[in-house]
């Protein structure tokens, strides 16, 4: 097991995985900005070492920055957490060329992943069910829009190498397509430093479903029941649950497997998730894989009583994967996050967090770097906090989701808890009669029944 752990990361997924580690007796390093100086992830760790100023190029997506820290504090292994450096193949690759195990899939397996068309392809071999679209990059403006006329508006332009909702446009008719087109590639070189585009059929109703995997290095890989993420603005996820309102058993014994072969079929390691599309007759499409830990894991670690971050840690350690099929499903978990930026506009609140109180009692989970006094940043994501209900049932989870928002309090910025207590408070969301049309029709509405 490891002595040290550095994590590549910072916010609630840095202590998250500080957490982690320190129950398992493994010590911690921060990493952290100039502006993260007072955060909690940096006052939490057994040791910090500040590697840049603000601006993400030059701290938290700096690989240089990154192994030298973890070679000046001698840790062993690392971590990144979910975002920034954690999709990227160069760190393992750099992690592995100094000695330093990193704490996800191999390089292979992200650089696979990683190019959504490749992916696709790979899918197609493993015999999974894709969505009706393009099988390689898109070379220019005419290539696609004879995609588009062959397999019928609306579509989809996605970045080749994209995440996050970045780089993805939706495009109704041609008369779209070359403002769309242009969007999407610049969006996608903004964001992965390549502007390659490749494109699928538009899915009009659909759910958004994704299946947690875990899988060690000793050919053993487990799939666990489906997280519900349709509740979703411009690709951003906004509310998950699990397990979903609309799935039935015979369809989440499905999509395990489904899940379960792709990963075998590619060699992975590590955590990981398969993402899919579920039309209304409950037909399931593979979408794309994230080679990370997921900003939503806790809801799967709520009901099946794991720690996904701790077997995360053990499987790179080597160890063989202890989780099983057979675990049982335990209730119902619901995830809101919290955003700092105005329900209404949605433009971030950057700023001093003058007053806090988050919720707890039974069922309840607050994962968060929020405290009394903290500045937040305007540098980095707008997400504060994640607030997880647990409960026997959907029912009862929703009204104790309602309850912890109701009683949280946070004095000094805004945050999108109003908006989050009216979706919980919605007809259609609370009969699980949505899909990832939900937010569009929503915020076209009034807000309220």
């Amino acid at each position: 097991m490891f002595s040290k752990i550095l994590i590549a990361n910072r916010g609630e997924i840095a202590l998250r995985i500080i957490r982690a580690a320190r129950e398992m007796s493994i010590k911690t390093v921060a990493v952290y900005s100039e502006v993260d100086a007072g955060s909690l992830h940096a006052l939490m760790a057994d040791e910090k070492i500040c590697i840049g100023p603000a601006r993400p190029a030059e701290s938290y997506l700096s690989i240089a920055a990154i192994l030298s820290a973890a070679k000046i504090t001698r840790a062993d292994a690392v971590h990144p957490g979910y975002g920034f450096l954690s999709e990227n193949p160069r760190l393992p690759e750099i992690c592995e060329s100094e000695g330093i195990t990193f704490i996800g899939p191999p390089a292979n397996i992200m650089r696979l992943m990683g190019d959504k068309n490749r992916a696709r392809r790979e899918m197609i071999r493993a015999k999974l069910p894709v969505i009706p679209g393009t099988d390689n990059i898109l070379e220019d403006m005419e290539a696609a829009k004879k995609a588009a006329k062959d397999i019928g508006y609306p579509v989809i332009l996605k970045a080749s190498a994209g995440g996050g909702g970045k780089g993805m446009r939706i495009v109704r008719s041609e008369s779209q397509m070359e403002d769309m087109f242009s969007i999407a590639q610049n969006e996608a070189k903004a964001s992965f430093g390549v502007p390659h585009l490749y494109m699928e059929k538009f899915m009009v109703i659909a759910r958004h479903i994704e299946i947690q995997i875990a899988a060690d290095n000793h050919n053993r890989v487990v799939a666990f029941g489906e997280r519900e993420c349709s509740v979703q603005r411009r690709h951003q996820k906004m509310i998950e649950e699990t397990p979903s309102p609309f799935i039935t058993k015979l369809v989440r014994q499905k999509l395990i497997r489904a899940a379960a072969h792709a990963a075998q079929f590619i060699g992975y390691r590590s955590l990981g998730t398969f993402e899919f599309l579920v039309d209304e007759k409950k037909n399931f499409y593979f979408m794309e894989a994230n080679t990370r830990v997921q900003v939503e894991h806790p809801i799967t670690e709520m009901v099946y009583n794991i720690d996904l971050i701790k077997e995360q840690i053990r499987m790179a350690a080597g160890e063989k994967l202890t989780l099983s099929h057979n675990i049982p499903l335990l209730g119902h978990a619901i995830e809101c996050r919290i955003n700092a930026e105005d329900p209404d506009t949605f433009i971030p609140s950057p700023g001093k967090i003058e007053f806090i109180v988050l919720p707890g009692g039974q069922g309840i989970r607050v994962d968060t770097a929020a405290y009394t006094g903290w500045r937040i940043p305007p540098d980095y994501d707008s997400m504060i906090a994640k607030i997880i209900a647990f409960a026997p049932s959907r029912k009862e989870a929703i009204e104790k989701m309602a309850t912890a928002l109701e009683m949280t309090t946070i004095v000094g910025i805004k945050t999108n808890i109003p908006l989050q207590m009216a979706i919980l408070a919605n007809t259609d969301f609370k009969k699980g009669n949505y899909d990832i049309q939900f937010m569009e029709k929503f915020l076209g509405s009034d807000r309220s029944d």
